[in-house]
């Protein structure tokens, strides 16, 4: 295990020939701190690196195992899952990928969430550790809390293997030695912007990603112990804390899923065991920032085992230290953040709306089909959610964000000149989202639910009054009614 750290921090230019701008394919090895034997003078060929891997891939799946666990799992879990392929490999191999809910399939006003493995193909912890993950749901679920939480209220999307192709060749890129994690469109460099010249590993990605709107994404890494999230780069291209607009609430991720684990947070290396990619270095074509930037997919990158390939015993072990991290990083996405449903008040169609929170610059869309949103926000603030459509009068709402919260808005058409601006909503920190249901309600319900309160009221004063008659009528019948005789002593 040490021999492949060792290859890998020495760069062998005879097995990853990549150009300068997707970044060195060992660079996030390089850079961690874990050059191990780095002053010795030693060298190991392709050929030897690739014997030593066939070694340590004993008692791993192949991607014959991997294709048979995961239709093995579908028939025993069949009322919990549905398999699908995203697309194939450059060599062919489909990318099986498995659903888990209670409704798998269906279209639900829930979020999704999605698990990425061995992206990289000499990293094939992640590919196991889902697997563990998919059983663990299964055999669970009804019994236990936590994984009746997630299949009753999420939709679970897990790929086991982004890079198949990668695994069977022992190395870390794709068949065509290309780093898959630097081959998608750069916000700051012109990189992959090509659809043409993208991996095909990398167009099914995409793809998936534009037919599920998921509110948050995970990819499994190995070579570190740590939760890295955005951004990944920086403009200027140096290495420096470069935070995204959603900064708190990715810290907030991150840090669930290190503090969960069983010694993340206690890095020497990262506090609390998590970084901004940025910060620890820079990278360009990057997944994780791609999701975030184009489809208001929460991603992070977790580096889950300090070895990259380590021994198959090591495997139950690792499962156990990341098992509670992936189930509560999951759950957290219906424990916490802003839910709800975006509808008109003339026809009740649903309104794929533009959901912002005021104060940070990003902007989330509700689904096209059922016009559910999710926003992920950091607990311990107080948000004013704002949500706009072409046509139809904004609202907004206040929200206390330390817990999960429900906001069904119903927007109202914008008639000739009616104002599109949204007025002050008196959103003060402190203040809670149960106060504000009258805001975001459309006039002639606000007016039926006034005259239902009054009915009420008036229904029990003459209640009251009805009570009070009847008792002051038995006080005067009581008042001439015979007394009875006192007994003589």
């Amino acid at each position: 295990m040490i021999l492949s750290l060792l290859f890998l921090s020495l760069n062998l230019s005879s097995l990853f020939r990549l150009s300068a701008s997707r970044g060195s394919a060992a660079d996030r090895f390089y850079r961690s701190g874990r050059q191990l034997l780095a002053g010795e003078n030693f060298r190991m060929t392709e050929e030897q690196y690739i014997q030593m891997l066939d070694k340590l891939a004993q008692g791993y799946m192949s991607n014959f195992d991997l294709d048979k666990a995961i239709k093995d799992f579908h028939r025993r879990c069949s009322n919990i899952s549905r398999i699908y392929s995203i697309g194939k490999s450059v060599l062919g191999v489909p990318l099986w990928t498995i659903e888990i809910s209670n409704m798998p399939g269906k279209k639900e006003a829930e979020p999704a969430f999605k698990f990425i493995g061995n992206v990289h193909g000499d990293e094939p912890v992640g590919r196991e550790l889902l697997l563990l993950l998919a059983n663990w749901l299964c055999d669970n679920y009804k019994s236990d809390p936590l994984a009746t939480l997630i299949v009753d209220n999420v939709h679970l999307h897990i790929l086991p293997s982004m890079n198949p192709d990668g695994f069977a060749l022992r190395r870390r890129n794709n068949a065509n030695n290309i780093d898959l994690n630097r081959d998608f469109p750069d916000q700051f460099f012109p990189l992959n912007d090509d659809m043409d010249l993208r991996q095909p590993e990398t167009k099914a990605i995409m793809n998936w990603v534009d037919d599920i709107e998921f509110t948050a994404s995970a990819s499994l890494h190995g070579g570190a112990l740590v939760a890295n999230y955005p951004w990944d780069g920086t403009e200027d291209k140096k290495r420096k804390y470069y935070g995204c607009p959603d900064d708190e609430t990715y810290k907030f991720l991150a840090t669930l899923y290190s503090g969960s684990h069983y010694n993340m947070s206690k890095s020497t290396e990262f506090p609390q065991g998590i970084t901004n990619g940025a910060l620890w270095y820079p990278i360009y074509g990057g997944m994780q920032d791609w999701n975030y930037i184009h489809h208001g997919c929460f991603e992070l990158t977790l580096e889950i085992s300090d070895n990259k390939w380590p021994n198959a015993s090591e495997l139950p072990t690792l499962w156990e230290y990341n098992r509670m991290s992936m189930l509560n990083l999951v759950a957290g996405i219906v424990k916490t953040g802003i839910h709800g449903r975006v509808i008109s008040s003339d026809e009740g169609k649903p309104l794929p709306a533009s959901i912002t929170l005021r104060g940070i610059n990003y902007t989330i869309a509700a689904s096209k089909s059922l016009a559910d949103y999710h926003r992920l926000v950091a607990p311990g603030q107080t948000y004013e959610v704002i949500v706009t459509m072409p046509g139809y009068k904004p609202k907004s709402a206040c929200v206390d964000g330390d817990r999960a919260v429900t906001i069904d808005f119903v927007l109202e058409p914008a008639h000739g000149n009616d104002s599109q601006v949204l007025e002050g909503s008196g959103c003060y920190i402190g203040s809670k989202s149960r106060f504000q249901v009258m805001e975001y309600m459309p006039e002639p319900q606000l007016q039926l639910y006034v005259l239902l309160i009054i009915l009420i009221s008036a229904f029990l004063c003459l209640a009251m009054r009805k009570k009070s008659l009847r008792s002051n009528h038995h006080m005067v019948n009581q008042r001439h009614s015979p007394q009875p005789k006192r007994a003589a002593v």
